[in-house]
This record gives C-alpha cells, sequence and structure tokens, in this order.
C-alpha cells in the first residue's frame, strides 16, 4: 500500500524488452542518490516501489537507481510503455506498518490513463483539468480523492468525463505534476473506498439514500 505522497522524482533511464514486457531502470533524482535508497534506509530485494502510481517490484539494485520488470498488461494499461526515457518519474516507496497516512489509501493498481486537457494559474496555485474514460465516472466525486501518476489529490470538481484539481506550489516542484502540458498522459487510480462502495451497491442495490444512510452510520460521511 502507498498513501499518494511522492518521496522523490527520479528518471526512467532505460526500457528494454523482455517478450512482451520490459525490465525497466529508474534512477534516482537526476542520476545521483537521492532520499530514496539512501545508506541510511537502503532498498530491498523485492520490496514494493509505486512509479508514477504503479506499483512495482524492485529485481534488481544499481548503482544510483533499480531495476523492475513490467508485464505486458502493465505497458498496455499505463504510461509505463511510451513515458519517454529520461522523463521525471514518481516515486514512493510502499508505507509502512504504522506510518502516517498524509495522502489516501493508494494501491499501485492503475485503472485507466487520462491526459491533462488544460491547467490554469490560480494565484501560486494550478488547476489541471484532466479527461478520463466514461466508466470510472461512477467512482470520481467532488472532494474525493484520487491518485494522479502517484499523487494524491482532491478532486475539486467532477463531471462526465473530466474532472479537475488545485495543485499548491510544493507539489508542483516535488512531482512530475509541474512539467505536465495539454495533451500529457497521466496514471489514474480511483479512491479505494467508492470501488468498494460501488460494488457493494452493484450487488446489494439500494437507494442513494439508504446508501448515503449507511455510510453515515459508518462515519464516512
Amino acid at each position: 500500500m502507498f498513501t499518494g505522497l511522492v518521496e522523490e522524482k527520479g528518471v526512467l533511464s532505460r526500457r528494454d524488452a523482455r517478450g512482451p514486457g520490459a525490465r525497466l531502470t529508474v534512477s534516482f533524482g537526476a542520476g545521483g542518490a537521492g532520499s530514496i535508497g539512501s545508506a541510511a534506509d537502503p532498498l530491498v530485494l523485492g520490496e514494493s516501489i509505486a512509479v508514477d502510481g504503479v506499483c512495482l517490484t524492485v529485481q534488481e539494485i544499481v548503482a544510483g537507481g533499480f531495476v523492475a520488470d513490467a508485464s505486458a498488461e502493465t505497458l498496455a494499461r499505463t504510461t509505463l510503455g511510451d513515458v519517454p526515457l529520461q522523463a521525471p518519474v514518481n516515486l514512493e516507496r510502499a508505507m509502512p506498518l504504522g506510518g502516517r497516512m498524509g495522502g489516501h489509501i493508494v494501491t499501485g493498481h492503475v485503472d485507466a490513463t487520462g491526459a491533462l486537457i488544460e491547467r490554469s494559474p490560480v494565484g501560486e496555485t494550478v488547476k489541471m483539468v484532466f479527461g478520463f474514460p466514461r466508466e470510472l465516472a461512477r467512482f470520481i466525486a467532488e472532494k474525493g480523492s484520487i491518485a494522479v501518476s502517484g499523487v494524491s489529490l482532491t478532486v475539486n470538481g467532477a463531471g462526465a468525463d473530466r474532472f479537475d484539481v488545485v495543485v499548491i506550489p510544493h507539489t508542483l516542484s516535488v512531482t512530475s505534476l509541474g512539467e505536465l502540458r495539454a495533451g500529457s498522459r497521466v496514471n489514474l487510480e480511483v479512491d479505494l473506498l467508492a470501488r468498494y462502495v460501488a460494488r457493494a451497491r452493484d450487488v446489494d442495490g439500494g437507494s442513494d439514500a439508504e446508501w448515503r444512510a449507511r455510510l453515515e452510520r459508518a462515519g464516512y460521511v
């Protein structure tokens, strides 16, 4: 599990085909050692790490980075199959048991890719509007959470095929979101709670009022 609080901005330095999949080499920071994988808290073979919101397993540890395998399914359903080499990627190690939950629960299982439609300044912040496949609309709600390329964000407004967020200066500087331009593709993971509430409703039925009452009783609303 992850929280969507990016620890470091890395670089996708290599992508080598391995059958239908690929072996990805990710460098820390600008290719040098960064906060992830430091001597004080080194990476461990087999641990999970989110790369632009995609949960990958550390296959090999190399100087200044690590290597991970991506399946054909991962390459097809995320941006990792075509993100340019040397492009920045957001990195987050799995949350330790008892760690602070600063963002929201993120699994690293990408639901779909979306694209930045437009960005505009709002004071020191930036408003970003993203398009997404319509089948995800039932999981995206105003003031709910969503992970955009591994970054935990609060949905400011939501429509049938687009949503908008307001990104603060700190997030713009420490993640790849600050470098997005209109048309840039991103990985989207909807909120885990929204996914299971929708599934339960599909199975059990019930009106909107009944489900709101259930959520209120459980303390979610």
